[in-house]
Formats: structure tokens, C-alpha cells, sequence
């Protein structure tokens, strides 16, 4: 029968795994607090509930992070996979995977190469989108109204913003107070330019004719704000025509790609916002002086012209002079020939009268007719009708005594040549080679032989 041996005692303490973390949470807390890490930021995730995770890796090792939500709008930057930062917060544990962990309380850009690389990847993506092109370029209005200005309202570059404008061209100037840089500032500088593009035109605020963007110069880190996204797109978006005036002149943003035209000061930006009065005042006293001589040039020109044109024409004054004589001469002409022309027109009617019959003789010669008519047609028609044969008869009896045919009855004919004319003469006879004999009876064709001087042979071709 085996015997139970009794567990194994010593100085060592039984802790439970709860103590145990618990230690080394305490531990990682005191030995390191708040700690900078630098790093590249990978497997970033951001959850629903608003809390950033993500890790830190190097070439040897790799630390988990935590961004909480509370703290997310604080941190300085927007996190992206693939860029190095360096990363201040505390260093703790999660116990139960038996992980140590960062707690992120402020990310900064690892250097200038780090930003530099994230500027320059951001802006390729950009001009793939077109957001730099030319074409989008617009021209800025020559005499602006309003302008307005997105900057600190601390500093000197407001004031010498309004210094310049005052002295080249006193305008309107409307301030929208950014912060520009640190925290928030990308953001705020991005709402500002959609603010100002939002203004009713006719609004209490009046609308800007032109905006300028501008800060002093700093640092590249300082100047990230104007290399956002969100601020160059915004700029991109703007109704408004924008220039850009920010940090000194060697220094370059995104916002600047964007913007339709780019100052390398702020001061500079204030002299392309409004034009230079007493230049202006000078280009339009010389045009004005341009324009009033040209037209003198031109109204000599035309008085030149219209001498020449006026030394072509007659005289006025003597044709109108010659034509009211005429007019007078025709109305002392026409006054005479009326009463002249009534007196023909009265003479000529009165002979007219003289040999007009009164109506009553006219009467009387119509009356005297129609009694004439009346008294012929009582005659009997029966006694006019043998009056008329009577007469009839006589006519055609000496018609009959006249005709040739009672001539041809006594034995006599008629020659016809073939045109239907009487033949009177043997020349006539031997100039037809036919011809007609006409008898009491009927007719008999007949053809002709000449023989000799006036001989006719005749044929009988009945």
C-alpha cells in the first residue's frame, strides 16, 4: 500500500495569476510612466465604440497601442498605417492576454523625412484627381469688394494684411480667426473656407469677393496644418477664388497646388488681392489721355470729311431761296388761271346751250315720230305684201334681161380659163391650156393647140 507524499514547502510565496499580473502592471507603470516611442504605425483599427488600435513596430520588435476615444482629438495627427511617429502616453499591461501595451496621449511626425514622404504621397494621390490642374485655375476679380482672410488673429500677418490693403486699396476685410497650428487646426482652417463659401451674398455678413489663406513662417511640422487633406480639399471646393500666403517664401504646402493663385507672403498675397490705386489712378489718367486724343484724331478726321463733303454740295440757301421764287410764281399763277379757266369752261357751255334743243321740241319730234309709225302700220299688210311682190317681180325681170345666160340661150358660150375668168381674146385662150366652155345648158371642157400667132385648136374633152 503506497503512502501520499505531502507537497513540497518553502520560502516562496503562493501567488494567484491575478497577483501576478497585477505586479507586473504595477511594475511596467512605476519603472517606465510616460514614456516617448518612436515607431511605425501598423495594424491601426478603429472600432465602433471610437477607441483607436493599432501597433508600433521597428526592425526587432513591435508593441501594441491604444488610442481612446476620449483622447482621440487631442492626439495632434490623424494616424495612418505606414507612417513613423513618435508616440508619448504610458506604458501598462492587459492582463488578461498577458500583454504590455501604449497608451497613446500625443502623436508627432518621426522627423522631417516621415512628413516629407506623407506630403509628397498625398500630393501624387491629389494630382491624380486633378485637384492641381490648370484648368481649374480662376482668375481674381480686379477690384474686389469684400476680401477675407482665414489666419490668427494674433500676429503680424493680419496686420500686414490690412497695412497693404489700406495703402494700395481700401476695401472690406472680413476675419475669420483660425488656429494655425497644433492641435485642431487643420480642421478649423477647413471650416473657415467652407464657412465663407456658404455666405449668402446679400447676408448680414457679406459674401467674399476673394479669400486669402495666410500664416507666418515656421517649421514643416508648424506648417502641417496647410498640408491636411481636408484643408486642401476645402480650398479645392471653394465657390470663392483663394489665394494662398503661408509661411515665408522658400516655404511650400499642399494648399498652395490648390489654390488659384500662391503669394510668398502674406503681404504679397494682400498686393495680388487688391490693385495699387495710385498706379491705377495713373493707367486711367494715361488711357483717359490715349482716349481723348484718339477722338480728337477721329472728330478732325470726320470735320476733315465732312468739309470735303460740304464743298460738293450746292448752295442750300440759293436753292431753297430759288424754289420758295418758283412756289410764289405758281400761287400768283394759280390765283389768276382759276377765275381765267371758269370763264373758258362758262363760254364753252354757253355755246353748247345755243344749240341744244328745249325738252319740249324734243317732245314734240319724238311725239311726231311715233304718229308717223302709227300711221304706217294701219296700211293693210295684205295690200303691202302685193305692192312688194310687184316690185319683186320687176327687179328680177330686168335682172333676167341683163344676165348672160339669156345670151348663151340664143346660141352663144362663154370661155372660163381654170381660175373661173372669162376668156375675151385668142392671146388669152393660147396663154391657158385648158378651158372651160360654159353653154345655156352645162359646160364643156376643152384643151388648146396653139398654131401660129392667135391660133387656137380647140379639143373637145367632154
Amino acid at each position: 500500500m503506497s503512502e501520499t507524499l505531502p507537497p513540497p514547502t518553502g520560502n516562496l510565496p503562493e501567488l494567484t495569476v491575478s497577483e501576478i499580473a497585477g505586479a507586473v502592471k504595477r511594475t511596467l507603470e512605476t519603472a517606465f510612466g510616460r514614456v516617448r516611442v518612436r515607431g511605425e504605425i501598423t495594424e491601426m483599427k478603429l472600432y465602433a465604440s471610437g477607441h483607436t488600435y493599432m501597433a508600433l513596430k521597428d526592425e526587432g520588435a513591435k508593441i501594441r497601442a491604444i488610442i481612446w476615444k476620449g483622447n482621440a482629438s487631442r492626439i495632434g495627427m490623424k494616424p495612418e498605417n505606414g507612417i513613423e511617429v513618435i508616440a508619448t502616453g504610458r506604458i501598462t499591461s492587459y492582463p488578461e492576454r498577458s500583454e504590455y501595451q501604449l497608451i497613446i496621449e500625443r502623436l508627432d511626425y518621426a522627423g522631417e523625412g516621415a512628413l516629407l514622404a506623407r506630403i509628397e504621397a498625398l500630393r501624387l494621390r491629389l494630382l491624380g484627381e486633378g485637384l492641381f490642374d490648370a484648368a481649374r485655375k480662376r482668375a481674381l476679380p480686379m477690384l474686389p469688394r469684400v476680401i477675407g482672410v482665414v489666419s490668427s488673429p494674433q500676429g503680424a500677418v493680419i496686420q500686414d494684411i490690412k497695412t497693404t490693403i489700406a495703402r494700395r486699396f481700401p476695401s472690406h476685410i472680413v476675419l475669420w480667426p483660425v488656429a494655425v497650428q497644433g492641435e485642431g487646426a487643420a480642421a478649423q482652417i477647413a471650416a473657415a473656407i467652407a464657412g465663407f463659401g456658404a455666405l449668402p451674398p446679400d447676408g448680414t455678413i457679406p459674401r467674399p469677393d476673394v479669400l486669402i489663406i495666410a500664416r507666418g513662417g515656421g517649421s514643416l511640422e508648424d506648417l502641417m496644418a496647410f498640408n491636411d487633406e481636408a484643408v486642401v480639399r476645402a480650398a479645392a471646393m471653394s465657390p470663392i477664388p483663394l489665394i494662398s500666403a503661408v509661411g515665408h517664401e522658400t516655404d511650400t504646402t499642399l494648399i498652395d497646388f490648390v489654390s488659384d493663385r500662391r503669394a510668398p507672403t502674406p503681404t504679397a498675397a494682400a498686393e495680388l488681392a487688391v490693385p495699387d490705386r495710385i498706379a491705377l489712378a495713373a493707367d486711367l489718367a494715361q488711357s483717359g489721355a490715349r482716349l481723348a486724343g484718339a477722338l480728337l484724331r477721329i472728330a478732325q478726321t470726320v470735320r476733315l470729311r465732312l468739309d470735303r463733303a460740304a464743298s460738293g454740295l450746292p448752295d442750300l440757301p440759293a436753292l431753297v431761296g430759288a424754289a420758295r421764287q418758283r412756289l410764289d410764281d405758281r400761287g400768283e399763277r394759280l390765283v389768276l388761271a382759276l377765275p381765267a379757266l371758269l370763264i373758258v369752261r362758262r363760254a364753252a357751255l354757253d355755246r353748247l346751250a345755243g344749240r341744244l334743243l328745249h325738252p319740249r321740241e324734243l317732245i314734240a319730234a319724238k311725239r311726231h315720230q311715233v304718229a308717223l309709225l302709227a300711221q304706217r302700220l294701219a296700211v293693210p299688210t295684205a295690200a303691202r305684201l302685193r305692192e312688194s311682190r310687184l316690185r319683186l317681180d320687176a327687179a328680177a325681170a330686168r335682172l333676167e334681161s341683163v344676165s348672160y345666160n339669156a345670151v348663151l340661150a340664143r346660141g352663144f358660150a362663154l370661155a372660163i380659163n381654170p381660175k373661173g375668168e372669162p376668156v375675151t381674146s385668142a392671146k388669152a385662150a393660147a396663154a391657158s391650156r385648158r378651158l372651160t366652155i360654159r353653154f345655156h345648158d352645162g359646160d364643156a371642157g376643152v384643151q388648146t393647140n396653139a398654131r401660129g400667132a392667135g391660133a387656137v385648136q380647140p379639143t373637145l374633152d367632154l
